[in-house]
């Protein structure tokens, strides 16, 4: 098997491992990596030949902007403070303790190196949380918690290990320049991310095409991270500013065909750069046992020792953490998204699984500083790091399944509803508002104008049954049944049509391009 066997091998995993996951209630990101590992112990699979300086710029902007595609700004301006606790002030704190236990315990590990291991496995992963939590059924408030912690914690993570490689790599260090460094990383970033955003909205108004458009939209976060990178900035907060503005300011409300076609797209990329993701972290077992050859012991014991300072930071910082958080929600009466029990606290701890990022920074440790030796202790820090990130990836990804339903945590499916049933009201208000409109500007035939009042109720309707008295409901309920019924029969006819055109495909003298062009024409009929 070679390496583009390979590739294909984890792709058609990823894609797999989806329907397995649901089948059996687990992650499909957790069974990548088990898939991984499982690939990584058979003899004739290869070794994993990627360079550890492409992992990042690789796989990363399409995971984190897939990810932003599901939140917006307002959720990260109200849950400001939280996500500063978690991914900024958390990943400080999770590095030192880290830096400081495994400067002990490993024989002459310096401390700019031990520095380098606590930062790259500080970070949660984004993907793995997510993936992970929106399978669950967990309450929203926690989805948005633990997304905005994976979104932003790398960027702390990957600026202080930079700092740390740094210092090992030349033998110096300057506070005041590694100060200095962060506030430029975090500046470059956000104008290299708002100018991209900016011109790639302009762009995709230029573009007026749904494929155009979503190929940019595959486009823009490399180019993002890209560039932010060349300039010294951080890659990952670059391609999260992009991601956001786009977010906010590309949506089209009436460009209904590239919003359906650009969902089904980025689900696909998802799931396939996911599943990829997650199994490279299985594969690279191979590197790890090769290390550990012979010295077992204690490269187990110093990397159960790291894992037990990790999980412990995570529980020790969170449980204080959430209850300042609550003090200060009660008394300045913010809309954010906290824990609302020690429960959800305790969920919130077991979901920080390590994951890409880590293992991409693992990978990139130089071979040798500047004066041409070796790194110092680079074999035992990518043990460590292994260790770390397939206990808890693999260890709390298929236990926290059992743990959420043992705890009870569940979402808040009544306000959900009633946030659904509100929103119905008003798309059916706008839709009534609309239609008076137009019945000032012009004079419909009465049972014109009733037929559309009727499908202005129906629109709040479909979206939340619920709504209006018992009789209009049953009403509306005949009205569906019957329209089912004829979209039934529609759906018929246009699959007998859609038949015969694409039987002319083979026909003698037949052009393919008119018959695909007409067979487009039936499909998008088809969705109306």
């Amino acid at each position: 098997m070679d390496q583009l066997a390979l590739l294909f091998v984890l792709l058609l995993g990823a894609l797999i491992s989806v329907p397995v996951g649901d089948r059996f209630g687990l992650p499909a990101p957790v069974l990548m990596t088990l898939f991984g590992i499982v690939l990584a112990v058979l003899d004739f699979v290869p070794n994993v030949n990627i360079p550890p300086e492409l992992i990042l710029p690789t796989l990363l902007p399409p995971l984190l902007y897939a990810a932003v595609r599901r939140t917006s700004w307002r959720q990260f301006a109200a849950n400001k403070r939280p996500i500063f606790l978690l991914a900024v002030a958390l990943v400080f704190v999770t590095t030192i303790c880290v830096a400081a236990v495994a400067h002990a315990i490993v024989p002459g590990l310096p401390v700019a190196a031990a520095v380098a291991l606590g930062a790259l496995v500080a970070p949660p992963d984004p993907v793995a949380a997510t993936a992970v939590a929106g399978q669950l059924g967990l309450p929203r408030r926690l989805v948005s918690i633990l997304e905005g912690e994976g979104l932003f914690n790398d960027v702390t993570a990957i600026v202080l290990y930079h700092v740390a490689i740094a210092v090992v790599v030349s033998g110096s260090f300057s506070p005041w320049q590694a100060g200095l460094d962060l506030v430029l990383s975090a500046v470059v970033a956000l104008a290299v991310g708002l100018a991209l955003g900016w011109g790639a909205n302009k762009l995709l108004d230029l573009l007026d095409d749904a494929t155009l458009q979503i190929g940019l939209t595959l486009l823009v976060p490399y180019v993002s991270y890209v560039i932010s990178e060349e300039l010294h900035g951080s890659g990952v907060l670059a391609v999260l500013t992009t991601a956001l503005f786009l977010a906010e300011y590309a949506l089209d409300a009436d460009d209904v065909m590239t919003r359906l076609a650009g969902h089904a797209f980025w689900d696909i990329v998802d799931t396939l750069v996911t599943g990829v993701a997650f199994g490279l972290i299985g594969l690279e077992l191979h590197n790890a046992i090769r290390t550990a050859s012979g010295r077992w012991p204690d490269l187990l014991g110093w990397a159960a020792t790291i894992v037990v300072v990790v999980l412990l930071v995570r529980l020790v910082y969170l449980l204080p953490a959430t209850w300042l958080t609550k003090r200060l929600h009660a008394r300045r009466d913010h809309d954010e998204d906290i824990p609302m029990s020690w429960r959800e606290t305790v969920v919130m701890w077991w979901a920080g699984m390590r994951g890409v990022a880590s293992v991409a920074l693992a990978l990139a440790i130089p071979l040798r500083t500047e004066d041409g030796s070796p790194f110092p202790d680079r074999d035992e820090i990518v043990f460590i790091a292994f260790g770390v990130i397939m206990s808890t990836l693999v260890l709390q990804g298929l236990t926290l399944p059992w743990l959420v339903k043992r705890l009870r945590v569940r979402a808040d499916t009544e306000r959900e509803k009633e946030f659904e049933k509100e929103l119905a009201v008003r798309a059916a208000k706008a839709a009534r508002g609309r239609l008076t409109e137009i019945e000032e500007v012009e004079e419909l035939p009465e049972e014109l104008s009733e037929q559309m009042h009727r499908r202005a109720f129906d629109i709040g309707l479909r979206i939340s049954p619920d709504l209006g008295e018992e009789e209009r409901r049953e009403a509306h309920q005949q009205r569906v049944r019957r329209l089912r019924r004829v979209r039934q029969i529609q759906n018929e006819m246009l699959s007998a049509a859609r038949h015969e055109v694409l039987a002319a495909r083979s026909e003698p003298g037949a052009d393919p391009e008119i018959v695909d062009r007409v067979l487009r024409h039936l499909d998008v009929r088809s969705l109306k």
